[in-house]
């Protein structure tokens, strides 16, 4: 079972970028204050896109679309802003 029927919605979450900031398919790394949001497929993976806070544009997160973990989107978002926060210029699977 995916944690897509745990959770439909998109999750949305704030961080700060560690120390080299996190790769995006678009722009390359990106650092600052940031907003992810982690959102569900019908396929059981998730969409992960970023933006600096407040801006209009969303960047994909380097390794999007991921894989839900068994334990739910939840888990995921929460893994995702740990790797805002810590940085290092990577993307999910780095």
């Amino acid at each position: 079972m995916s944690g897509v029927a745990d959770h439909d919605q998109p999750l949305v979450g704030h961080a700060t970028a560690g120390p080299g900031g996190v790769m995006t398919d678009e722009v390359g790394v990106i650092t600052g204050d940031l907003t992810v949001e982690t959102s569900p497929r019908p396929d059981g993976r998730a969409d992960v896109r970023i933006q600096y806070t407040d801006a209009d544009e969303w960047y994909v997160l380097t390794g999007s679309p991921t894989d839900i973990p068994t334990a739910g989107l939840p888990t995921l978002h929460e893994a995702v802003l740990t790797l805002v926060r810590t940085g290092g210029s990577r993307g999910l699977h780095d």
